[in-house]
């Protein structure tokens, strides 16, 4: 069953990486703006994030930049002379999308982690990789798989990127980079579309592409905030969700709010890099956007969108970030009551004093407490769009049931069974995309088919989790 059930989940999750692929290349204003990549989850495999980055060398010419970040805690460790080595291949394969057989370039590399640190299992430190090679002005996939040489397993992602070859006169902006800072240290890229809440410091970065001018540029910026659902997920025997409201539509690009605005005048230049800083915003999301104008020809717009979240996202590791999670198994006054415990300390001990009284046995409640937790988290990653993937609807079906048994997937619907018999009404859930005017919408966004029904079903899950019997049953 275990098997069978594995195979489902693997599957259900290559059907999330395709539409969020396909979402990230088709969605507003398409190509001009940027969200980055996903966290690339699939259990028992290496996690990692990759990017390329197009630009012109005034002195080598067009340049094409590839980075690869590995989570370190995904790999496996075998231990060896009183340490513990991770071994991973990594290839990378460019090819040039105007004709899909030229593969400009592959790159066989192979790295080694050797370390005393027992935690490194669940870091979520990266090991970084930067590959920089000369190209021809073209579009280009960018194509890396990652394989742990310990497990054998392995996970593919690509990417997309562009080159301009601009005519005499003619002008072009590179995709918008974006980099995070934390306590004063270097800049780190950003490769999600996700940014931690400890980020203290942006930096947005883009080149201007264009022959030596003395023509006019005019570059206008904007960072805009827009109007988002934030709440976690309604429980499952609610009424469902009004076609108006936000939780209904999860982002609202008709609202937005202007934060900042700058306009700079560029004369006398050829291809330079142009730099945004801005200090972190509180948790929402977000769009810095740049339009070029240049006299006599069409305006070039580019942006990069973000949404910044909890401080460690997508771990789960402060007091406030495990207590929010709880919603799904405590009732709204206890659950309101806890979380207006101001002092960490004390909110500590009421988590550990919630779980103690429902489990009774200490070394049972740590491991649900363990299993609880690690559901979060994959949930984050799974799910991860304009809020936190615990929050959504996937999440919360996610973290209470576990991955699903079976997965079927039609047209604007995906229905997930835990029971072998798929007519069982009390373990099949029926998920649905909103029926959305915005055709840009680019997030991975279903909603659950609510019904009062399922109120004893609930109740009796979250009972599996308070005794502690989920540890044995998982339904």
């Amino acid at each position: 069953m275990k098997n069978i059930r594995h195979l489902f989940f693997l599957s259900v999750l290559t059907f999330i990486v395709a539409v969020l692929t396909l979402s990230s290349c088709n969605s507003s204003k398409n190509v001009n703006i940027e969200r980055g990549t996903g966290y690339n989850f699939q259990a028992g495999k290496p996690e990692f994030r990759t990017s390329a980055f197009g630009y012109i060398d005034e002195k080598k010419g067009p340049n094409l930049q590839i980075r690869a970040e590995i989570v370190k805690g995904s790999l496996i460790y075998k231990s060896k002379f009183d340490s513990l080595w991770a071994n991973v291949a990594i290839d990378i394969q460019v090819q040039d999308i105007s004709d899909p057989k030229n593969v400009v370039s592959s790159k066989h590399l192979e790295r080694h982690i050797a370390t005393t640190d027992k935690s490194i299992k669940s870091t979520r430190e990266t090991m970084d990789l930067e590959y920089t090679m000369k190209v021809k002005p073209s579009r280009y996939r960018v194509v890396i798989n990652v394989k742990d040489l310990n497990s054998d397993k392995n996970v593919t992602q690509s990417v997309e990127t562009y080159i301009p070859e601009t005519e005499t006169g003619a002008y072009s902006l590179s995709k918008v980079q974006m980099y995070g800072k934390v306590n004063g240290k270097d800049w780190n890229p950003i490769d999600t579309y996700d940014v931690k809440g400890r980020v203290d410091s942006l930096r947005f970065v883009f080149q201007v592409i264009s022959e030596k001018t003395d023509k006019q540029m005019t570059l206008n910026t904007r960072l805009l905030r827009f109007k988002a659902d934030t709440s976690y997920a309604r429980p499952m025997h609610y009424s469902n969700y009004s076609p108006s409201s936000i939780e209904y539509k999860g982002i609202d690009y008709d609202e937005d709010t202007e934060l900042q605005s700058n306009q700079r005048i560029l004369t006398n230049y050829s291809s330079v890099f142009i730099e945004y800083k801005f200090a972190n915003q509180k948790r929402g999301n977000y769009r810095f956007e740049v339009t070029a104008k240049k006299e006599g020809q069409d305006d070039v717009y580019k942006a990069r969108a973000f949404s910044v979240k909890s401080k460690n996202y997508p771990a789960v590791s402060s007091t406030r970030e495990m207590a929010r999670p709880m919603i799904y198994l405590m009732g709204k006054k206890d659950y309101k009551k806890m979380m207006a415990i101001s002092d960490n300390d004390s909110l500590k001990k009421e988590i550990d004093r919630f779980w103690l009284k429902h489990i009774g046995n200490a070394s049972r409640a740590k491991d649900v407490i363990q299993m609880y937790y690690e559901r979060v988290e994959e949930a984050n990653k799974q799910f991860s769009n304009y809020k936190e993937g615990w929050k959504t609807d996937l999440g919360m079906i996610y973290i209470l049931f576990g991955p699903p048994w079976y997965t079927e997937n039609h047209l604007k619907e995906m229905d997930w069974y835990y029971s072998y018999n798929r007519e069982d009404p009390d373990y099949s859930y029926i998920f649905y995309q909103p029926k959305l005017k915005n055709k840009y919408y680019p997030f991975y966004h279903y909603i659950f088919q609510r019904n009062n029904y399922y109120y004893t079903v609930e109740y009796q899950q979250r009972q599996l989790w308070l005794t502690g019997q989920i540890l044995r049953r998982q339904l």
